[in-house]
């Protein structure tokens, strides 16, 4: 008997027609550039970094500037010189960055505060303005916050963080990225968080888009007051709702939905705890839902403050005694911020988990813009949309989704390259984002739905 083309059954017909979505791109396969950088991040130049910098006797941010051995201009010029002369031959761009503080409460003379900035510019021109910003901070303190002649050799809060990014910067700047990275060491932040609020305001009013910022503020000890040591975990700071007088559209947005653990810093939270512990094994990247400690800030806060996606990597248990303390002897205990304190092969995982999030943020493409969740009408489908990704090397896109009381996204689809999918899942029930993955499998941060009517 002869086939009959016209009495194929339709829904066979359709599934011939429609096109093959394509296969998922490997998105655990480790990327061997990633690997490499991580594999090269050293305890020992990090210790020797921070042993030059606890040198200086005090970076306080009203210290010395003419000195060449002492105090925080012969810091910041050697910082810089460092960072040229490891990054030649390379794109990685150093200049100063300076303004003048007035007189305030933590200034008793206007100042000039000065941050170094490193850039690597993006290699991918659909990616280079999207920018990953990471900072430690080189001013250091000791109890009197106006002491700018006492010793304070910081060599924890905060030579650990701007030891850790110069050593990223050395590192990464030998490999090329598809979004620009820029590795900050800025001053004045024991004296209200100057040098990094100078720097994310000049970004706001150049509208430059900054897609993640985190800083490494004290990430120097493995050890808490009593001894007992913990090197097997980090800590990280990450703010849900900001904090404003008035809540904007997009908060109120986030409110009216339920979304408030899905703020652009959770959001940037959960891609770098999946990075950091897929690169870094044994090491737990512990998300902590605050924007800091309680009495405490950091220089992650006036990029919060401006709007952008910002996160804190702090030691998992403080030593009080060895924090903005003078040195001296107490019933037989040396105080101050030492170096004999710090766990330098410790350091140096906090930065492998830095550097593989960065790595792996600037190597992949944008978050979705524009994701919304269609509501015009009542169904148990979630109907979303979203706006096409430009970057050449997209391989499209994964709808994630997790329970409504759970932290961490639990399922997911890839849907290939479209701007529009149907969840057979109620919105109601569960949240979703959705993810732009390249054909390397690079995993761009979720993006969180807002009603469409």
């Amino acid at each position: 008997m002869q086939f009959k083309p016209q009495l194929m059954p339709i829904a066979l017909a359709l599934l011939i027609a429609a096109p093959a979505m394509a296969a998922e791109p490997d998105t655990k396969r480790h990327q061997a550039q990633i690997d490499q950088i991580v594999k090269q991040i050293s305890p020992a130049r990090i210790e020797a970094t921070i042993r030059k910098l606890v040198g200086f006797r005090t970076r306080h941010t009203m210290s010395d500037t003419v000195s060449d051995t002492e105090g925080i201009g012969a810091a910041r010029r050697w910082i810089k010189a460092e960072l040229e002369r490891c990054g030649a031959g390379t794109p990685l761009q150093v200049e100063f960055d300076s303004h003048i503080a007035p007189v305030s409460a933590r200034i008793s003379r206007p100042t000039e505060i000065v941050n170094v900035v490193a850039t690597l510019p993006g290699a991918q021109p659909a990616s280079a303005e999207r920018m990953y910003v990471v900072s430690g901070h080189y001013d250091s303190r000791n109890t009197d916050i106006m002491d700018a002649s006492g010793d304070a050799p910081g060599a924890n809060d905060d030579a650990s963080g701007t030891a850790a990014v110069m050593e990223m910067a050395c590192v990464m700047a030998k490999y090329k990225f598809d979004a620009t990275l820029v590795f900050m060491t800025v001053a004045a932040e024991e004296q209200g968080l100057l040098g990094a609020a100078h720097w994310a305001e000049q970004a706001k009013q150049k509208n430059l888009n900054i897609a993640g910022m985190f800083t490494n503020d004290i990430i120097g000890s493995s050890r808490d007051e009593h001894g007992k040591q913990d090197d097997t975990q980090v800590r990280l700071f990450a703010e849900g709702l900001p904090v404003q007088k008035e809540n904007s559209d997009a908060v109120r947005t986030l409110i009216q939905t339920g979304g408030e653990n899905d703020s652009l810093s959770r959001q940037l939270a959960r891609a770098v705890k999946e990075a950091g512990e897929r690169y870094v094994p044994k090491f737990k990247v512990n998300v902590i839902q605050r924007r800091d400690r309680y009495l405490r800030g950091g220089d992650h806060m006036p990029f919060l403050e401006r709007g952008y996606a910002a996160l804190r990597f702090t030691e998992p248990a403080e030593d009080f005694n060895h924090q903005h303390q003078n040195i001296r002897t107490e019933n037989g205990v040396l105080i101050g911020d030492l170096p004999q304190y710090n766990d330098y092969n410790y350091i140096a995982q906090v930065a492998r988990v830095n550097a593989a999030a960065l790595s792996s943020l600037a190597l992949a493409p944008a978050a979705p813009q524009k994701v919304q969740v269609r509501t015009a009408k009542l169904q148990n489908d979630t109907e979303l949309v979203w706006q096409a990704n430009s970057e050449p090397d997209l391989a499209g896109y994964r709808i994630v989704w997790r329970d409504t009381t759970a932290a961490d996204w639990q399922g997911s689809k890839f849907v290939g390259k479209v701007t529009e999918f149907t969840m057979p899942q109620s919105k109601d029930n569960v949240y979703f984002g959705v993810q732009a993955i390249d054909v390397d499998g690079n995993v761009s941060p979720a993006s969180y739905p807002t009603p469409l009517r």
